[in-house]
């Protein structure tokens, strides 16, 4: 699953278009590399976020095409 998506699914970014645009703008990286709005995600992976000053550090648990509101936070673990 790409990454933009990802990051909508799970709802660590609201939208989409927003998450694509924070990919563009290198505050999301991926196993310790700025990514591309279409990288892949698989369970495993580190991904680090810049949000303003803070970083949010998180690893992906699984991926799903659709997530309810309540089971978003069983996708991913907060690692910082």
């Amino acid at each position: 699953m790409r990454i933009d998506k990802y990051l909508k699914n799970s709802r660590i970014i609201k939208r989409r278009t927003v998450a694509k645009e924070a990919c563009e703008q290198g505050r999301v990286s991926l196993n310790g590399r700025i990514t591309k709005p279409g990288a892949e995600v698989v369970p495993g992976d580190e991904i680090h976020i810049e949000f303003g000053n803070s970083l949010v550090r998180l690893r992906v648990l699984k991926v799903a095409d659709s997530v309810r509101k309540e089971d978003a936070s069983s996708m991913y673990e907060i690692i910082e």
